[in-house]
């Protein structure tokens, strides 16, 4: 296990050592021909990352409240998304790649979340860690001061004939953003600005599923701007209010 103390750095750790993740893109997309992705997970924090990678369904009711479905915990048959490895070693300065394989019916679009969770180690906790190398580890980070932040990610995975019919509907002091299709669409760089293109308000993204909408206000003098992504397909939209 040489090399593996070698990637921890033990022994130049400083005092507010700890590892600083970096998933990327916090949402990912599974277009009706794709199953297969890699999610690179970067550290450039001042010691290694230990993270745990955990899998789980969202369910929308009629209300559109989700309930969370655990995959981690079921056979691996029986899961619909899998993330492999599960377990993850990302050295100082490195980075480590996640497969992600989804294998499940693509009638309807379904929605999953990804946690990347840094952990300190144990031993049988699927690290490969003996129970000194593991002490090692968790002492160095308990002298200082260290913040273990973890990064969740949506995934959407669209259903296999996928239909886009996105409506833009204009009325007297709003617009509405009608999803007709039967799969998320996004409002990327949704911006609200003055009529020369200036002062305006932080841009926002926005997602809207399959049957639902999104009304915004429209204001007289404002120029409202985004970029429309159905799938691969993007279209700019503009109007003033």
């Amino acid at each position: 296990m040489k090399h593996l103390l070698l990637l921890l750095g033990l022994t130049s750790i400083s005092a507010s050592a700890a590892p600083q993740l970096n998933i990327g893109s916090f949402y990912e997309y599974f277009e009706g021909n794709r199953s297969t992705s890699l999610k690179r997970i970067y550290n450039s924090g001042d010691t290694a990352a230990f993270v745990k990678v955990s899998v789980a369904e969202l369910v929308y009711d009629a209300d559109g409240k989700t309930t969370e479905v655990p995959l981690d915990g079921l056979p691996a048959e029986q899961r619909s998304l899998i993330a492999s490895p599960a377990r993850v070693i990302v050295p100082t300065d490195g980075m480590q790649q996640v497969r992600l394989l989804y294998r499940g019916k693509r009638d309807v679009e379904r929605y999953f979340r990804l946690r990347f969770i840094p952990v300190q180690p144990e031993t049988n906790d699927g690290f490969g860690l003996n129970s000194e190398q593991a002490k090692q580890y968790n002492d160095a980070l308990s002298a200082g001061v260290s913040v273990l932040a973890g990064y969740g990610a949506i995934m959407f995975v669209k259903p296999a004939q996928t239909k886009y019919a996105t409506q833009v509907l204009h009325e007297p002091g709003r617009f509405r953003v009608h999803n007709q299709g039967n799969a998320t669409v996004v409002l990327d760089h949704f911006n609200d600005c003055d009529m020369s293109g200036e002062h305006c308000v932080p841009p926002t993204k926005h997602h809207i599923r399959p049957g639902k909408e999104l009304s915004f206000e429209k204001k007289s003098g404002r120029l409202y701007r985004f970029v429309l992504e159905e799938g691969q397909q993007q279209r700019d939209v503009e109007f003033k209010g």
